[in-house]
C-alpha cells in the first residue's frame, strides 16, 4: 500500500510539473501573461469540461451574431414607464431587501483583486506583495468570477503585525500605538495637524493616513475584508467604503474583521451630487468601482463618474470592473425585463447594465481621466455536472487622474477611436 501511495504521489507531481511546463510554453507562444485576465487557455475543445473557467476566449462571427440576436429579442418588450420610475425611486429598498435575504452569503470574497489591481496597495507594499510566495496552485476561479485564495495567504498579515508591532499594539487613523500610548491619546490624535495640512478643514476619519482608498458599492464587504487583511501590514493606509443600502453597510460594520482604525464604512448615494462625502476632494489614491456602476441608471452614470474623479488626488487611480455587452447574464433575460437599451431589471427589483469598452472609455475620459488599461475580458464558464457552457463578458479598466490638467480640455471629449 505504501509503495502504491508513493507511486500515486510521484505521478501527480510529474503531471503538475508537466502542466506548469506546458503553461509556460503556452504563455510564450501566445504572449498572454498570467495577469491581466488569467492564463488558462482552452487549446483542446474536447477538454472543455476539465475546468470551471477558461480565459481569453475568442468569439466566432456566428457566436457574436447569435448574441446580438438574443439581446435584440429580449429587449423588444420594455418595462412600463410607471414601473421604471418605481425601480429608480426605490432602488435602495430593493438592494436592502437583497442584503436582508442573502446577508454576506451571496458573493464570495474578491481575493483576486490584488492580482488584477495591484494599484490598490501603496507602491512599496505592492512590491513586497509581489515577492511574497503566493502559489498559483492555490488559486481557482469560482463560478461568480471570484478567485479563492487559501486563507493561510492572508494569515501572513497577522503574523507580520505581531512580529513588527507586538500582539498588544493597535492602530488609530492608520498609525500604530502600544496599549499605553492609546490610553494617552486624545479623542482625535493629531487632528489639528491634519486640518492644517488639508487647508484647515475639520478632522475626518483617516485624515492622518498617507494612502487612502475608497470602495464605492461595498455591499457586504467582499472586497473590503480581503483588502483590510493586507492593509494591516501597511501603516499609514486607510480604507473608506460606502453603499446606498444601509443594510449592506451594517453587515460590514458588524463583521468581526471590521476595525474603525483602518476603515470607515458609511451610507452614501453616489447619484446625489449634493450629498457630501465624509472627507475632502482630491485626497484619494484609489477608487474601486467593481460591479456597481452597472446598477445605476445610464442617464446618471456620467454624473457619478465626474463626481468620483474630483475625489482623486492628481495621479490617483480609478479601478473598474463590470458586466460587458452580451454577457450570458444579459442573454438570459426574458421579454419584459428590459428597461432601456442594454439595461435590465432582475426579478428581485435590482437593475444591471451591460457595457462596451468604448462606453467605458468615453465616460472616464469625459471626467478628465486618462486610460491606463481598458480590456474586454471574455471567458468560458462551464458547469461540469450539467455539461453547460456559458460565455461570460466583463470590462476591466484602469483610469488615472493626470498630474496636471489637460492644456486642451476638448481633447478628452473626442470619441475613442475604434480598435
Amino acid at each position: 500500500m505504501g509503495s502504491l501511495n508513493t507511486t500515486n504521489f510521484i505521478t501527480r507531481l510529474s503531471a503538475l510539473c508537466l502542466r506548469k511546463t506546458k503553461m509556460q510554453h503556452r504563455h510564450q507562444s501566445n504572449r498572454r501573461p498570467t495577469v491581466p485576465l488569467g492564463s488558462r487557455i482552452l487549446t483542446d475543445p474536447s477538454k472543455v469540461f476539465e475546468h470551471n473557467m477558461w480565459d481569453h476566449m475568442q468569439w466566432s462571427q456566428e457566436e457574436e451574431e447569435n448574441a446580438k440576436k438574443k439581446a435584440t429579442e429580449n429587449s423588444l418588450v420594455k418595462v412600463q414607464s410607471e414601473d421604471q420610475d418605481k425601480y429608480e425611486r426605490e432602488a435602495s429598498k430593493y438592494w436592502n431587501e437583497f442584503y436582508k435575504t442573502h446577508k454576506n452569503n451571496f458573493f464570495k470574497d474578491r481575493n483576486w483583486l490584488f492580482l488584477e489591481f495591484p494599484e490598490i496597495l501603496p507602491e512599496k507594499r505592492r512590491e513586497e506583495f509581489k515577492t511574497e510566495k503566493i502559489s498559483l496552485e492555490h488559486t481557482k476561479i469560482n463560478n461568480d468570477n471570484s478567485f479563492s485564495l487559501k486563507n493561510g495567504m492572508f494569515e501572513e498579515g497577522e503574523k507580520y503585525w505581531e512580529k513588527n508591532y507586538g500582539s498588544g499594539s493597535t492602530a488609530v487613523q492608520g498609525y500604530v500605538y502600544s496599549k499605553n500610548q492609546v490610553k494617552a491619546l486624545p479623542a482625535n490624535p493629531q487632528g489639528k495637524k491634519c486640518g492644517e495640512e488639508l487647508g484647515k478643514v475639520e478632522s475626518f476619519p483617516g485624515c492622518d493616513a498617507t494612502y487612502r482608498i475608497l470602495e464605492v458599492g461595498c455591499g457586504a464587504g467582499n472586497s473590503v475584508f480581503p483588502i483590510l487583511k493586507v492593509l494591516c501590514n501597511t501603516p499609514g493606509t486607510f480604507l473608506y467604503c460606502c453603499d446606498f443600502a444601509s443594510g449592506a453597510v451594517e453587515l460590514v460594520k458588524s463583521h468581526s474583521s471590521y476595525n474603525s482604525a483602518w476603515c470607515s464604512a458609511f451610507v452614501h448615494d453616489v447619484c446625489d451630487d449634493a450629498l457630501p462625502y465624509p472627507f475632502p476632494d482630491e485626497i484619494l489614491d484609489v477608487i474601486l468601482l467593481v460591479f456597481v456602476l452597472s446598477t445605476i441608471h445610464p442617464d446618471r452614470m456620467q454624473g457619478v463618474v465626474n463626481r468620483l474623479a474630483k475625489l482623486l488626488k492628481p495621479g490617483g487611480m480609478l479601478l473598474f470592473r463590470d458586466y460587458g455587452r452580451y454577457d450570458t447574464a444579459q442573454l438570459r433575460f426574458k421579454e419584459g425585463h428590459c428597461l432601456s437599451e442594454n439595461f435590465y431589471v432582475r426579478g428581485d427589483g435590482t437593475r444591471v447594465y451591460f457595457f462596451t469598452k468604448d462606453e467605458v472609455w468615453n465616460m472616464f475620459t469625459l471626467a478628465g481621466l486618462t486610460e491606463v488599461q481598458n480590456l474586454v475580458d471574455r471567458r468560458l464558464q462551464v458547469n461540469r455536472k450539467k455539461k453547460v457552457k456559458m460565455q461570460r463578458v466583463w470590462i476591466q479598466s484602469k483610469f488615472q487622474k493626470p498630474l496636471q490638467s489637460l492644456q486642451n480640455p476638448e481633447e478628452s471629449t473626442k470619441r475613442h477611436p475604434c480598435k
